[in-house]
């Protein structure tokens, strides 16, 4: 049954871009890597809570305007900038979609771009307000990309709950998957710590760390993972968060 559901997956996404053999295992519909990037210990429990916080969270975008890039003109220029720069390049893969949100609006402005989110309950929502785009299940270290097959790869915003040793081993992947030329963007909040919150969006009771970067720190993986820095924003905290980080780089052509 989740190959058939795979297979239906990779139809609307594009096999080609996703083909793995017969035998490989699935996920959530989507096909695992055969060499697995290291499984985070609290996936789970991530995923779970993203499922729980998954219906306020759509819903305050809609009523409050949360992680709606239309209402930060500094956000709005990072994700408008970074469209620009992948547009022609190829298929572009939004990692940690949430609801939806940025998935469409670049896909309004043309380009042919695909969201996954760890959280069923997410892509749910994702589906239900952006019908006309593409979304499927599954973490940033569940996918298979074949190499040089994606002219764009954001991180937005969704990166954090990451561990540290494995946020390094998901850069690379990207960096695979990135054509020469090809763009990632990641936003990410700034710090040193590893803050675990319990409740989130409406006082929902959530189990997730969010693990900090100091800007040097993240270029500096960026870098490591063979990618070529080419822009950098930080973002002073907000009443929804503290101190923030956009970073755009580039697989080298």
């Amino acid at each position: 049954m989740l190959q058939e559901v795979g297979r239906a997956v990779k139809e609307r996404l594009g096999a080609d871009r996703f083909a793995v053999p017969k035998s490989r295992e699935w996920a959530y519909g989507w096909p695992m890597r055969a060499h697995p990037i290291d499984r985070p210990a609290d996936l789970d429990v991530v995923r779970e809570s993203y499922d729980r916080v998954a219906d306020n969270y759509a819903d305050m975008v809609v009523t409050t305007g949360i992680g709606d890039i239309r209402r930060d003109p500094w956000l709005k220029a990072s994700i408008d900038a970074f469209a620009d720069t992948v547009r022609g390049l190829g298929p572009v893969l939004d990692v940690g979609c949430g609801p939806g949100t940025v998935t469409a609006y670049l896909a309004e402005r043309g380009l042919d771009v695909s969201g996954v989110d760890l959280s069923p309950r997410m892509i749910e929502n994702a589906r239900r307000l952006h019908p006309e785009c593409r979304f499927a299940v599954a973490s940033a270290t569940e996918l298979d990309l074949g190499e040089a097959s994606l002219g764009g790869v954001l991180g937005w915003w969704s990166l954090f709950n990451l561990p540290r040793d494995v946020l390094p081993q998901v850069l690379a992947l990207f960096a695979h998957a990135l054509k020469p030329g090809g763009h990632l963007i990641t936003a990410t909040h700034v710090g040193d710590e590893d803050a675990v919150r319990t409740e989130a969006y409406g006082g929902v009771p959530v189990r997730w760390t969010t693990h900090k970067w100091r800007p040097e720190q993240l270029v500096n993986l960026i870098e490591q993972a063979g990618l070529n820095p080419v822009a950098e924003l930080r973002l002073p905290p907000t009443e929804y968060s503290g101190p923030g980080l956009v970073v755009m780089a580039k697989r080298p052509e």
